[in-house]
């Protein structure tokens, strides 16, 4: 068993070792590196990725890079692609094959068969003196010259290179392509991260009640509709009261004066001995924040965390519409 310090120094060794390896990929990009890009810019199929041990796992993980940035892509083993699922690939599709050596027999039964139907083959392969790079339209050159581990054991910096490769490809890909936060938002509205760059804040406060007060109403009032519509806070206002939540009504919606929460209430009573002369406007928060409905939630979030609170009055051209509340968007993800 490894002492502490020992077992710290090899994982320094382990990290620096992969580190190198993705820092000599610089020198190793080229006019293929431009020219696969253009061919995939000016491409009307899809890209292919195939590989076989490691290297498959590492392919499957580009795919999914692809089609989250905007180029479609699909994966196919190469070991299934020799026994009937060489039929992914169609007419004007890219095929993108991931290996070390170059040499394994999967890839060398199975680039015949590619090149047989006239797709274009890119390698992204770590030897380029071998079949598969023999064989490319295309080479990118991933080549370590070492794994991270000593003996080579197992595929690492070698798999990281690949990994690296395929982020720059894809992310280029996507720069190229204009390809906008909207865009990714599409493509990921059921994780918290789409939900960041899609929710708004208009599609959650509607959930809630709307707890509204007068300047000149009494505590009990106020403490009557704080507890009914339990949201730990009114919001204070003069004009029309908003009756429902229907957009149309926005433009009758009266104006926020201020806003009395929990909190207000607790300092309300160590100053104030004689509460039942206590009205609104003794006790609210004068001009509190407030949030548009169009604005997104994850705005909402971040202006509660920069004031320390966690309720915020909704509006639209000035009106109050409603409240969006720290819960309503902890329970959509959105940290």
């Amino acid at each position: 068993m490894k002492k502490n310090g020992e077992i710290i120094r090899f994982a320094y060794q382990i990290i620096d070792n992969e580190a190198n390896a993705i820092s000599n990929l610089k020198a190793k990009l080229d006019d293929d590196f431009a020219g696969v890009v253009e061919l995939i810019l000016e491409n009307k199929g899809n890209l292919v990725f195939s590989g076989i041990g490691k290297s498959a796992i590492i392919a499957q993980k580009i795919v999914a890079t692809m089609n989250s940035t905007g180029t479609t892509a699909v994966f196919m083993h190469a070991a299934d692609a020799i026994h009937g699922d060489l039929g992914i690939v169609r007419d004007n599709d890219i095929v993108v094959i991931l290996s070390k050596s170059g040499e394994t027999p999967e890839i060398k039964m199975l680039v015949p068969l590619i090149k047989l139907r006239g797709n274009k083959i890119v390698a992204m392969v770590g030897n380029r003196r071998s079949y598969l790079a023999s064989q490319a339209d295309f080479i990118l050159d991933v080549t370590v010259e070492e794994e991270a581990v000593p003996g080579s054991l197992a595929p690492t910096s070698s798999t990281t290179a690949q990994l690296v490769m395929g982020d720059a490809l894809a992310l280029i890909l996507m720069s190229s392509r204009g390809f906008s936060t909207d865009d990714f938002a599409k493509l990921h509205p059921g994780g918290a991260l789409g939900k960041q760059l899609y929710l708004r804040v208009k599609d959650l406060y509607v959930r809630n009640e709307r707890p509204e007060v007068r300047p000149d109403d009494n505590l009990t009032r106020v403490i009557i509709e704080m507890t009914h519509k339990r949201l730990g806070a009114t919001v204070v206002t003069c004009g029309d009261v908003l009756q429902n939540n229907s957009e149309n009504d926005s433009e009758n919606a009266s104006t926020i004066v201020g806003i009395i929460t929990d909190g207000d209430l607790r300092r309300m009573l160590m100053k104030y001995p004689n509460i039942e002369q206590v009205k609104a406007a003794q006790i609210m928060t004068s001009n509190p924040k407030t949030i548009d409905e169009d604005a997104l939630v994850v705005d909402a979030l971040h202006r509660m965390r920069e004031n320390s609170i966690t309720q915020l009055p909704v509006v639209h051209n000035g009106k109050y519409l409603g409240i969006i509340h720290l819960h309503d968007i902890l329970k959509e993800g959105i940290f």
